[in-house]
Parts: C-alpha cells; structure tokens; sequence
C-alpha cells in the first residue's frame, strides 16, 4: 500500500508540475467527464455541434484572446456573408495577437485604420470585417488571401503569409501529434 500511495503521489506531482496536460486540452476532456446536462451540451456557453466554434474556441483560448467567448460569432458572421470561417480570426492573429494588444476599448482586433477605428463590440466588428470582406474584396475579385493582402495591407510583403499560417494552424488546432512523456518511477 504505501509503494501504491508513492507512485500515485509521483503521478499527480509529476502531471500537474510538468503539465502533461496543457490547458486546451484540459478544456476539450473536461466536457466529457460532467454529469451536468447543460455542462455537456455547450462549451462556454455556445453550442457544441459546430465543431469549428468548438476548435476555434480552443484555439483562441490558447492564445489567452479576449476573443474566445466570440468564436460562435466569428463563425456566424462567416457563414451569413460566405466567407472563409478562419479569415477573419486569423487576421486578427497578425494585426493584434488576437486581440490581445489593441487601443484600449476600440474593439479594433483587425488593424482598421493603422488602429485607429473605433467598434462599439466585439460582435459588431466581427460582423463588420467580415461583411466589408465580402462586399469590398471578395464580391470585387479579391478572392484569396493573396489577392486581399496589397489591398488591405500594403505595403507588406509578409501579411498575407502570416494571415495563411495562421488560417492553417486554426483549421488544424487540436489534430497536431502531442509527444507522450515518459514517467520513471523509482521506488
């Protein structure tokens, strides 16, 4: 009994000091062990049938975004105007680490106006790039990320590369292969 107790000391010292579970990870389990039918059912309180609200919650919250209560809109706003769900998110992640260095109650997470353009809410800028995306560069041709890029943020040669990383490490958040580590126990 008392190797037992050692090595269940070991393995709950060793998990939480190590951090064999990151915090998105954490989040993503914590939802199947409660009993709570309104616990199972949402996350964060948005639905969790949608997986990209689900994974772009995650997401954002790893990055610590003030935005990770808004991925439902992110995703809403998205799929009214037809446009790509991690654009608008992503974009964000270049112009203001994902809205986390912003003018202060500017809502302003897209680089508006060098920063200088003033949203009343989160939602309403979410709504607002992603509408003005779609009728001032996507409906004009400006189709990809590429085509948007000299039009949104010139002079950069670099936006549109780092707008794309970031649409890809949203679009596979949570698929990358996580290292096992190894625990020895001696006794």
């Amino acid at each position: 009994m008392n190797k037992l107790l050692k090595i269940l000391i070991a393995l709950v010292v060793f998990i939480v000091i190590a951090g064999v579970i990151p915090q998105s990870q954490a989040l993503a389990y914590s939802d199947t062990a409660v009993t709570s039918a309104t616990l199972t059912n949402t996350l964060v309180g948005v639905e969790k049938s949608d997986g990209r609200i689900r994974t772009l919650t995650l997401f954002l919250d790893s990055y610590d975004s003030p935005l990770k209560d808004y991925a439902a809109d992110f995703v809403k706003s998205a799929d009214n105007y037809g446009v790509d769900w991690k654009l608008v998110p992503a974009i964000t992640g270049v112009e203001s680490t994902f809205g986390k260095f912003i003018p202060q109650g500017s809502y302003n997470a897209y680089g508006w106006a060098n920063g200088n353009f003033y949203f009343q809410s989160w939602s309403e800028s979410i709504d607002i790039v992603t509408k003005t995306l779609k009728e001032r560069y996507i409906d004009k041709g400006a189709d990809t990320v590429e085509k948007i890029a000299p039009i949104y943020a010139p002079p950069s040669r670099t936006w549109a590369g780092k707008v794309r990383y970031f649409m890809d490490k949203i679009e596979n958040f949570g698929n990358e292969p996580q290292e096992s580590p190894s625990l020895t126990l001696s006794l």
